[in-house]
């Protein structure tokens, strides 16, 4: 039976993701750090191996060997871990803790599940990142740059898995905006989507070994266009329509 490891599986997309790998068959190893939530999904999966922790402590990777030892193997390991928020205050500690979780935390776990793999000779990557590592925004600007971090070091360690001929794949989620807690600050986020609609995406991406997978078809064709913006539109992007359409 394949075995899969689900960092950030107390809410949201990670739990769904949790709940649909048991359904079709995978022994399914929950973490994260809220252990009365890993308590409640193992009430609706009884065969669910659980552990607390937190991808900004030092000693994640420990916990994370300890769950594969008591799960009998990994075969994927999804990382669904991560905070964000509007900041255009620029506030110090949102900034900071941003940068900890996503960027230090998302190496500490990530980099363990690489050497897991590497020892064993394969294995399966996948973590959510973000269309905000596409281009930097302005009221989140920690946010989109440790996006932009998690897509280039997965890229990073697809290249590295290919030169060291390890099958090691890297699937890449960058989903747009969730109807999660993540988004619960009072904020307007057009085109939000259900977190059970985008685990199913995911499940699929990973059951069909995706290396970079765009959640839904309307994030795939904002990002087209994205890319097509030349900086200097994308920085001052009320100049240009004033001077475009007069706005």
């Amino acid at each position: 039976m394949k075995r899969a490891i689900v960092i950030g599986a107390t809410s949201g997309i990670g739990k769904e993701v949790a709940l649909l790998l048991a359904k079709q068959g995978w022994i399914v190893g929950a973490a994260g750090r809220r252990e009365n939530k890993l308590l409640e999904l193992q009430q609706e999966i009884p065969s669910v191996h659980i552990k607390s922790l937190d991808v900004t402590s030092a000693d994640a990777p420990f916990k994370i060997n300890e769950l594969i030892s008591e799960m009998g193997g990994m075969d994927l390991f999804f990382l669904s871990s991560g905070i964000g928020k509007q900041n255009a205050a620029l506030d110090e500690t949102i900034e900071l803790q941003t940068l900890e979780t996503n960027g230090v935390g998302f190496t500490r776990v990530i980099t363990a599940a690489y050497r897991y793999f590497r020892k064993q000779g394969n294995g399966h990557i996948a973590a959510i990142s973000s269309i905000a590592g596409t281009k930097g925004i302005g009221t989140a600007p920690s946010y989109s740059a440790t996006k932009k971090f998690q897509n280039t070091y997965l890229q990073a360690l697809a290249q590295l898995a290919y030169l060291e001929k390890i099958p090691i794949q890297i699937t890449d989620i960058r989903p747009g905006f969730v109807d999660t807690a993540l988004l619960d600050e009072g904020h307007y986020y057009p085109m939000k989507m259900k977190p059970q609609k985008v685990a199913c995406s995911i499940v699929k991406a990973v059951n069909h070994r995706r290396r970079i997978k765009i959640i839904d078809h309307r994030y795939a064709l904002l990002v087209f266009f994205w890319r097509l913006f030349p900086r200097c539109v994308w920085e001052k992007p009320r100049y240009f329509l004033r001077k475009l359409f007069g706005f």
